[in-house]
Parts: C-alpha cells; sequence; structure tokens
C-alpha cells in the first residue's frame, strides 16, 4: 500500500499543474510510478522528468540495451513497479526472455550478444562493487564510446532515483499484478 495519498488533478496547485500537464502530455502519456511522489516537490518532478525524458528516449544506446541496464537497476533495489513495466518494455524492444528471466531471479542470463553482455557486466560490477573493473570499462568503451557509457552511468543513476522513490514510498503495482521479485 502507498505511503501517499493520491493526488488528485483538480486538487494541484498552479505549479504542480503545469508539471503534471507537461508529463501527461510528453510520451509517457500519464503519470504512474515515481511521478506520484515527486509533484510534491514541483521542482525536483520537472528536472527528473526531463532527466528521464533524456534517459528513456534520447540517448545514443538502443531501447534493448537501455531496458537491460534499466531491468539491472530495477533488480538491485528490488524495485517491483520499475522491474514489473520495465519488463514488458524490455519485451517489445528485443531484450529475450530468458535474460529477463536470469536478470528477475538474479543469476548471469546464460546467452547474450556482446552487447547485451557488456551491459550486464558493466551494471553488475557497478551494483555489486561500486566501480567497474578496468576490463570491463575499456570493453565498454570499445563497443559504445565514451559519450554512450556516459549516458549509460546516467541511466542507471536516474534509475537508482526511481527505484529508490518507488521504494520509499511503498509505490504499488496496477490491481491484478503481483510482484515478480523476491
Amino acid at each position: 500500500m502507498s505511503r501517499l495519498e493520491q493526488l488528485a488533478p483538480e486538487k494541484l496547485s498552479p505549479e504542480q499543474k503545469k508539471i503534471y500537464d507537461d508529463i501527461v502530455s510528453g510520451p509517457r502519456g500519464g503519470i504512474g510510478g515515481p511521478f506520484a511522489a515527486w509533484l510534491r516537490s514541483p521542482q525536483l518532478a520537472d528536472r527528473a522528468q526531463k532527466l528521464g525524458e533524456f534517459c528513456r528516449f534520447n540517448t545514443s544506446l538502443p531501447p534493448r540495451l537501455s531496458e537491460l541496464a534499466i531491468l539491472m537497476t530495477g533488480r538491485h533495489w528490488t524495485a517491483q513497479f520499475e522491474f514489473w513495466i520495465h519488463a514488458k518494455m524490455a519485451r517489445e524492444a528485443g531484450l529475450a526472455d530468458d535474460i529477463i528471466e536470469a536478470i528477475r531471479i538474479r543469476q548471469r542470463p546464460a546467452k547474450m550478444a556482446d552487447d547485451e553482455a557488456a551491459i550486464y557486466d558493466l551494471c553488475n560490477e557497478a551494483y555489486a562493487l561500486h566501480y567497474v573493473t578496468d576490463a570491463t570499462y575499456a570493453r565498454a568503451i570499445a563497443l559504445f564510446g565514451e559519450p554512450t557509457v556516459v549516458e549509460l552511468v546516467g541511466i542507471m543513476g536516474y534509475y537508482c532515483l526511481v527505484s529508490l522513490t518507488l521504494n520509499v514510498f511503498r509505490m504499488p503495482l496496477p490491481p491484478g499484478e503481483q510482484p515478480a521479485l523476491k
């Protein structure tokens, strides 16, 4: 059960209403997940949703790889909503079900393309070690280049914020959905 009451659009302050309208008119199409919490701080909501729009829709990573990094982040934080929604998006982006399932149960996927393995290893090391090894870093740079690796780290950081928000405020799954993560 959420720790926050649902905000009724007609009861939003003018500043909240502007951010609300920006979010629902953009590519997300609605207020869900962390946005219901963030709207309580309109400046945070505005800045976070703009960063999120870049991280989700405008980086140089193809959606399949971006979604892989998002799933790794959601799994790291055991963020039920994050993993639930992005597992669907990852499938739509072409990430194999066996990769999604392996991440869900905290196992290394048995079969990945080279680019997927590089993303997996960088995320896994960053979350387990709080840094990445020189070999993992060099492999990511060789495959993607510096700008894309910077964007990858930005995706990870943004979705850490999302996952932490979801967990702290106990943002629920939609009715009828069951938690996928243990």
